[in-house]
């Protein structure tokens, strides 16, 4: 058993495999760690290259897709580590990236998963869309970032440097405590990919654990890599998995409350859509409303085991307020200037 298990999940992803695993192999230089890949039965070429190139790395192979969630599940539990990190297989790790999120995991023993600063690859002063320096939630569950809103990112000027708590950390790069991912229950296989980091935080933190961002460790991220930002098929599962997010999480009024609200909100965003002629963004949106509710049943007996284990539903990291209103209405497009 090692202490850091730094696993990457791969699917098709030679091309990134080749470009950032170099990086990953010589910078993560934590005492007692180790790096593995999880292939998510790749057609490419991935694992022969993982092979004759990379020896010292751990390699898991699966017989098929089971997407991020079902695909990280399955290679915790052949890894047996104090913290696991789930690392994107298109980031480019930075020198002692490692080091700082193992110190703050050690030093504060109530934390259950932190998450480093998250900057643009690309354009590399930027923060990145999937999680900057730390990630939050509205009431109504639309995510936010500290250095990035919505579409707008920040630059980073050393704005958000400070460790603090968050209410979720980017499946990007996420640190966890394997003890409390197994008692969690892990990611929630019926979420495929997307928002099953923010599900997992919010239980955890249901559960009367901290999340946190450690800002003093810096990655960078492409983004988009296995489903871009111009595909429907992303845009149904960001709008299927929140709906399944709030109903497993939320108590059964604050619900009810916030899924009128949503109606409203995502027909606006679907009409927004069909205005633009973007007919497949269009119907992402009701069907991930209807794929929802076809699920209600599965959903229910996840939702009365997690109702049942819940210490906790007050969390000041979520944002009392409206951040879609702030940003279209108040003109609020960084972090700074929401009113808490």
């Amino acid at each position: 058993m090692c202490r850091t298990a730094v696993v990457i999940l791969n699917w098709n992803g030679r091309a990134f495999l080749e470009q950032f695993l170099p990086s990953v192999t010589t910078l993560t230089t934590a005492p007692d760690s180790e790096i593995c890949v999880a292939d998510n039965g790749s057609t490419d070429d991935s694992l022969d290259f993982l092979r004759k190139n990379y020896p010292d790395v751990r390699i898991l192979t699966f017989d098929t897709n089971y997407g991020f969630a079902g695909g990280y599940n399955k290679a915790l539990q052949q890894i047996e580590a104090e913290y696991v990190v789930l690392l994107n297989s298109d980031i480019e790790a930075t020198a002692g990236w490692l080091e700082p999120l193992v110190a703050f995991m050690d030093a504060n023993r109530d934390v259950a998963a932190c998450a480093p600063k998250l900057l643009s690859y690309s354009a590399r002063d930027r923060f990145e869309y999937a999680g900057a320096s730390g990630g939050f939630i509205d009431r109504y569950g639309y995510p936010f970032c500290r250095g990035r809103i919505l579409d707008t990112t920040e630059t980073d000027n050393g704005q958000y440097n400070d460790c603090r708590d968050v209410f979720w950390a980017t499946g990007a790069c996420l640190m966890v405590r394997s003890e409390l991912y197994r008692a969690a229950g892990g990611l929630d296989d019926d979420f495929f990919a997307h928002m099953e980091e923010i599900d997992l935080c919010w239980r955890l933190k249901n559960a009367g654990y901290r999340i946190a961002v450690v800002p003093q460790s810096v990655v960078y991220h492409v983004g988009g890599g296995t489903l871009p930002s111009t595909n429907p098929r992303k845009l149904f599962l960001n709008y299927r998995n929140n709906l399944y997010m709030l109903y497993k999480n939320l108590p059964a009024k604050g619900f009810r409350r916030t899924l009128l609200v949503r109606l409203i909100l995502d027909g606006v965003s679907a009409f927004m859509y069909l205005a633009k002629l973007q007919f497949g963004f269009f119907w992402a949106v009701p069907r991930a409303h209807f794929a929802f509710y076809k699920a209600l049943g599965t959903l229910r007996d996840k939702r009365k085991q997690l109702q049942a284990a819940r210490k906790t539903d007050h969390h000041a990291e979520c944002y009392n307020g409206s951040i879609v209103f702030d940003y279209f209405v108040k003109g609020r497009k960084t972090f700074g200037q929401i009113r808490w």
